[in-house]
């Protein structure tokens, strides 16, 4: 029974392998591609501390590195984040306590 099984799910688990190589390939790149950005930053950095880029190059380059980083960050964070499911709207007019009426006390305070 197990070996019949093992045959008729094995192109399911060989697809579902297939997409997590891709998915860990994907993560890799994205973590190349942020510390390639960080290299950028320092080598950015040295290079003003050498002169051989002016302040305003400077500041130009870091920002369009810092705005690609935040970016990058941003995808991360979001891919990662559970999704939240919209809290339903309480309908409007009536109350969900109940009202002892005149008279009778609630059991709580009995």
């Amino acid at each position: 029974m197990f070996l019949i099984d093992d045959i008729l799910l094995s192109p399911a688990k060989g697809l579902l392998w297939v997409f997590r190589e891709i998915h860990d390939a994907a993560q890799q790149e994205l973590a190349g591609e942020g510390e390639a950005i960080t290299a950028s930053l320092s080598e950015l950095y040295m290079r003003l501390e050498t002169e051989q880029i002016t302040e305003a190059e400077f500041d130009s380059q870091e920002k369009v590195l810092l705005d690609r980083l935040d970016r990058l960050q941003a995808e991360e964070k979001a891919a990662t984040a559970p999704e939240k499911k919209p809290a339903k709207p309480r309908p409007k007019g009536r109350s969900t306590r109940r009202i002892s009426p005149p008279g009778v006390k609630p059991a709580a305070m009995v």
